[in-house]
Formats: structure tokens, sequence, C-alpha cells
């Protein structure tokens, strides 16, 4: 994999409340890297109402990447869960791992309405797959399956501010359970580790919106956020034995490497 490797997340090209209008806005975030790992929910791939726009959108990212240089690698997300290959992806000899996100929770995406509605789908889909509490794999196929057949209801003009308030707080379950996946995230990310890849210092994901890094039982657990409002987006880097992170800096017409974060050398 040619280095430097950057990493972003949460795109969700095409959806209504993605910051993305153009995708030409993305190239200063390309430019520059050998490769860049999508990690998932690049695009909004399920069948809905921003389908054909993600779809050329997608397509055009793709078309970037190529003209500038960058190998482009796509992780599958909750909402592009069919994208070819693994779901999940190793740096460093193991010591990073990249995944989405999806696949630290048991039901994926546990403040969605169609998940807290759902009684005992999620269960009856991890019937299905025996192996998955020890066989990662296994345990992406579940997030990916959980994520086709309880696919959120999109609406094709998208929600106000104060609509997708409202759907936050009603039902109240679904706010409570939205901040407990917030507060163990960290956690989460650790223990994720500990039972699929208990060689790994760092994961990073996306999926909860929520950028930030933690460290957690000797690991430290980065979330690049997303380019839905409210949340933030941020960017990883691996390059020449130095993991960094940072801020983007965003406009409608550019979106660019920010401020740096953090570094860690491995």
């Amino acid at each position: 994999m040619r280095e430097p490797v950057r990493i972003l997340s949460d795109l969700h090209l095409g959806h209504k409340v993605s910051r993305i209008d153009d995708v030409e806005a993305l190239r200063p975030l390309i430019a520059g890297a050998g490769t860049v790992i999508f990690n998932g929910d690049t695009w909004q791939a399920l069948p809905g109402p921003f389908f054909d726009k993600s779809k050329a959108m997608f397509d055009r990212l793709r078309a970037i990447c190529a003209e500038e240089g960058a190998d482009a690698v796509f992780l599958t997300g909750n909402h592009d869960p069919d994208l070819p290959g693994k779901g999940w992806f190793e740096l460093a000899d193991g010591k990073i791992v990249i995944t989405h996100g999806d696949a630290l929770l048991h039901s994926g995406s546990p403040w969605k309405r169609e998940i807290l509605a759902a009684g005992t789908r999620v269960d009856e889909i991890w019937s299905r797959y025996p192996q998955a509490e020890h066989d990662v794999d296994d345990r992406i196929e579940v997030a990916r399956a959980v994520a086709r057949e309880l696919c959120t209801v999109e609406y094709p003009t998208g929600r106000h501010f104060i609509q997708r308030v409202i759907d936050a707080l009603i039902p109240p379950r679904r706010a409570v359970v939205m901040l407990e996946a917030w507060l163990h995230e960290g956690a989460s990310g650790a223990r994720f580790c500990e039972n699929y890849f208990p060689n790994a210092e760092f994961l990073i994901l996306g999926h909860f919106h929520h950028h930030g890094c933690w460290t957690r039982r000797g690991r430290v657990v980065i979330d690049t956020g997303s380019f839905m409002n409210p949340a933030r987006a941020r960017w990883v880097e691996w390059n020449d034995g130095l993991l960094s992170f940072g801020k983007i800096d965003e406009t409608p017409r550019r979106c660019a490497k920010g401020r740096v974060l953090d570094v860690w050398r491995l």
C-alpha cells in the first residue's frame, strides 16, 4: 500500500444533509496521498431517494482519486454494506485497524427507529452467523445484514434542523441510546479489538458521527466524525511510521487537511 495513507469516513455523498455538494471540493484532501481509505458510508448505496445522485458523485470521487494518482480503498458502512472487500483493513503489521464502526455494537445503529422497532429481528440475523462472536469476517457480515434488512427510511427532501431534533428526541429512548453509544465509544472500540484484533494498538472508525480520540484499556480509539451536520469531520494519515490525526478545514468549495491534533510514532 502506497503512503501516505489518508483515512476519511462518512462522506454520505448525495444525501440531502451531507455538506459535500460538489465532489470536486474533496480534491485537496485526496491530493498528495498515495492511498485514500474511505472508511464506510461513502455513499448512499441502499435503495432510496438519494441513490442516483449519490452513485454519480461516488463515480466522480473514484475518478478524482485516479486523476490525483491515489489508490482508493472503499470499506463498507451501514449505508453502503455491499461494497466488495472484507470491511476492515490493517496497517503497521496489524497495530492499526480500520473499520467503519457499526460492527462495534450488537445492532449496528441501536439509535435508529428501525432498530428500536425491530424486536427480535437483530437476534435472528445473529443466529445465521454462529461464529460471529469470535470471527471478524462473520461479525462484519452480521453488520451488513442488519444494515440491509433494517435500513434507514430516507426523506427525499431531507429534514430541517428542528425536525431532526424532534426525530432525535422521539421516542425518548432514542436519544438515551445515542448518548450511551457516544459515552462508551472508546470502551466499545477497545473491547472490539480485544475480541477480534488483540494485537491492535489503534482502532480508526467513523459511524458514530462523533469525532474524537480516546485511550481505553491500553488502546487508542479514533473517530473521524462525519460530513453530515451537526457532526464535524477529521482526517487520519499513516506515513513513514507516524500516525497523525487532525481537523478538516471545510468550505462549500474546498475541503483540506487542517490543524494536526495528535501524532503517534509506532
